[in-house]
């Protein structure tokens, strides 16, 4: 194939191609009746399962229900419309929980929003930096790990609404002293509580199992609502302890913006941002391997860029693309971004029509629902079978885990990212190997450049004053020192023969060393010759010094060989 055959496959993608919404290439393809249908029913089937999951989260997170919902409403709606995705669907998620939580006890709700609205600024950026392409670097290990960890603190959070107990203070964050101070309440458990959220539970799993297309989480809300007011239970509801819902539209506002509160917040934010970009774009592959379809990665962090800001501004927490709902989005015949459009639709109709019924659902029972979120977020088997896998995955695995649990989660995902990028580094230095073999005579008609050789032997030789070493696989600073402490051996010998042909890629500590060993070959009078070196490496070689006449370049093994026995011949 010549060059003018490749370059099309090499075209860089234009900025339309890059940051046009999937929005507006449903609409180009041509949306007729019969989608819109399917997208109007995929929309209230995701708006059912939003509704109670966005009040349990904003709840959770330490701020009131309602900026769960302003989040799913403003946020959601606009994730769909400028979204790289075809069947993303943003709001609130439970892996924010514990971030928004501990920014709420630090800086308060105008931190919390002035955060989130610095955190969309940072998640444009990223997305018009085209970094979204390199999200998905970060190891298997490390999301298994921090989901798991984000599940137990999740959970952790619930156990005072789980058991309907009275605390003589605030609840502490972290999980070590949260727990002693569940422990010393454990006395005054309402039992009617207990029963609600046993309740809540059980019947979400149930209709799982018997009904999985019924709204399970829904039900139960109504279910366990219902009983307790009926019944006039003792239990605490979103009415005793919020005061309710609004039954009004929120309008835009900004929040209180200092110099020294943007530096106060801006770490909360960049950690909105990190755990953002991450959920959305998993959730993204996710959906696409559900449909057979392939997002636009940067064009999602612009996306969930606006979303936060617009989030924000309504006085909703942040927002991020969500896996459950994007992925019953899918299953209920969602054909394209209206469906998530749609479904914040749903919920402001919700909100307006039916908030003063939100007052009666008992906190228990969201309680339960989040609950069941975080049986679901721990990946279980995924986190076995990652412990039983290797040694090396296992310490990934439960780094990120422990350091999210018992420290922070940013931390938890950046140590976590170090250590598999370390583990990468010294799985790679040992799959790069440096082999011995005898050389080849002029005479020796016979391809021999395949690898197919037998390990060097003295007594095999045809010119015991040429050494020849082939180096396979990526030459990089993991694997710099194995292979130059054989390289280095040089006395005795008249020539070096290097071949590169099994070698795809060097960095420049690879390249560095090899034009050492040239430089102090030259010093001991023995000739070296690089042979095999795709044009790439060549280039990488000759910028670092490996050049003439240091260094000779030729094409194989044996014209390298030849042309060392023509110059012993000639002296």
């Amino acid at each position: 194939m010549d060059a003018s055959s490749a370059q099309p496959s090499q075209r860089q993608p234009t900025f339309a191609e890059l940051y046009t919404p999937k929005f507006v290439t449903v609409l180009r393809e041509g949306y007729g009746l019969d989608v819109f249908r399917a997208d109007v029913v995929a929309g209230l089937t995701v708006a059912i399962v939003a509704l109670p999951l966005s009040m349990a989260i904003a709840i959770a997170s330490g701020t009131t229900p309602d900026r769960g919902l302003y989040a799913a409403i403003f946020g959601g709606f606009l994730v769909s419309l400028l979204g790289g995705s075809r069947f993303q669907i943003g709001g609130p998620a439970g892996a924010f929980i514990v971030l928004v939580a501990a920014s709420m006890a630090r800086h308060g709700i105008d931190g919390v929003l002035l955060a989130t609205m610095i955190a969309g600024l940072i998640l444009i950026a990223a997305g018009f930096l085209r970094l979204g392409t390199y999200i998905k670097f970060i190891p298997y290990p490390v999301t298994v790990g921090f989901t798991a960890g984000i599940a137990v603190i999740i959970f952790a959070s619930q156990i005072r609404d789980l058991l309907g107990l009275t605390l003589a203070g605030k609840e502490p964050g972290e999980l070590i002293p949260k727990l002693e101070t569940l422990g010393r309440a454990i006395g005054t458990t309402n039992v009617a509580a207990v029963a609600i959220s046993v309740a809540t539970i059980a019947i979400i799993a149930g209709l799982r199992r018997l009904r999985p297309t019924w709204p399970g989480m829904l039900i139960a809300v109504v279910v366990t609502g219902a009983a307790a007011a009926l019944l006039s239970l003792p239990v605490e509801t979103i009415g005793t302890r919020f005061g309710g819902i609004p039954q009004s539209f929120p309008v835009p506002s900004l929040p209180v913006i200092t110099l020294a509160k943007i530096q106060a917040v801006l770490p909360d934010a960049m950690a909105f941002a990190l755990l953002g970009a991450i959920e959305s774009l998993l959730s993204a592959v996710v959906a696409d391997g559900m449909t057979g379809r392939r997002h636009r990665s940067n064009s999602e962090l612009v996306a969930q860029g606006f979303a936060n800001i617009g989030s924000a501004l309504f006085g909703g927490i942040c927002v991020t693309g969500t896996i459950a709902r994007t992925a019953t989005n899918v299953r209920a015949g969602a054909r394209g971004p209206v469906a998530g459009m749609l479904h914040s639709v749903f919920l402001l109709a919700f909100m307006l029509l039916a908030a003063p019924l939100a007052s009666y659902i008992p906190l228990a029972t969201l309680a339960g629902v989040l609950a069941v979120v975080a049986w679901n977020m721990a990946e279980k088997h995924e986190f076995a079978t990652l412990i039983r896998s290797s040694w090396g995955d296992a310490v990934v695995l439960l780094a990120t885990f422990l350091l999210t649990v018992f420290r922070d989660l940013t931390e938890g995902i950046v140590v976590g990212f170090a250590l598999g990028a370390l583990l990468f580094i010294h799985r790679m230095s040992q799959i790069t190997g440096i082999d011995t073999y005898a050389p080849l005579t002029v005479d020796d008609k016979a391809d021999r450049s395949n690898g197919d050789r037998e390990p060097y032997d003295p007594a095999l030789a045809a010119d015991r004053d040429i050494m020849v070493y082939r180096i396979s696989g990526a030459f990089f600073f993991g694997a710099v020192a194995a292979v130059a402490s054989v390289l280095d051996r040089l006395s005795g010998y008249k020539a070096l023969v290097i071949d590169f042909k099994a070698v795809p890629l060097l960095d420049s500590t690879a390249a560095n060393a090899i034009a050492q060993i040239a430089v102090k070959a030259r010093r001991h009078g023995v000739r070296v010759f690089i042979t095999g070196a795709s044009p790439s490496v060549r280039r990488t070689l000759l910028s670092y010094g490996a050049r003439p006449p240091q260094a000779k370049y030729r094409s194989d093994i044996a014209s390298a060989v030849a042309e060392i026995k023509r110059l012993d011949q000639t002296i």
